[in-house]
């Protein structure tokens, strides 16, 4: 019986099946897509709808809609240097574009394509709205207490690092691999 059990052990596991290559394309495609939609719909209803500095009441006290344009990063900080958050923007985009290619995960296509569609988000208010090319100030409508007003962009990024820390933390890499435990260093364990 012991022989028996040896042989079972000894034999090879199939490896989980890693999740095709198109669908976690189409996933990071997805998500990016709709991260960026929506991010420009609710914009485009913002400036459309309210008068900036505008503020109003959706759940009072816990959340109000309040129009303003953000010409730094997170509260406000980097106002004069909005050029660079352009440049930031853009090199985040083609580093994730990069990555994209080593894909093996469906929660690393989540949040690189969560990742990408915010990014591009807030960089098309850069590039496109005034004052100027490069120097866009970027709307932002969602205020909650005690906290600075984001955007659907903002709320996608931050998803994603959210996403890529849970991943980080449990040793999941990129291609889909878990790090530091060879038993399980098979693609497919996320």
């Amino acid at each position: 019986m012991t022989d028996e059990l040896a042989a079972d052990a000894a034999r090879p596991v199939p490896p989980t099946p890693r999740p095709r290559r198109a669908v976690l394309l189409s996933l990071f495609a997805g998500f990016a897509v709709f991260a960026y939609v929506l991010d420009q719909l609710t914009k485009l209803w913002v400036t459309s709808t309210m008068v900036e500095g505008e503020r109003i009441p959706v759940l009072p006290p816990l959340l109000h809609w309040y129009f303003i344009r953000n010409s730094g990063a997170a509260f406000s900080i980097g106002e004069n240097v909005t050029w660079v958050f352009s440049i930031i923007m853009a090199g985040v985009a083609i580093a994730i574009l990069f990555q994209v290619r080593r894909l093996g995960s469906a929660w690393w296509s989540l949040a690189l394509g969560l990742l990408l569609g915010g990014a591009l988000g807030n960089l098309t208010d850069r590039l496109f709205r005034q004052p100027s090319f490069g120097m866009g100030h970027v709307v932002d409508f969602i205020q909650l207490p005690n906290f600075a007003i984001f955007n659907i962009a903002d709320s996608a990024v931050v998803s994603a690092v959210a996403i890529i820390c849970i991943l980080t933390i449990r040793g999941i890499a990129l291609d889909g691999t878990r790090l530091g435990n060879p038993a399980k260093d098979k693609p497919g364990h996320d």
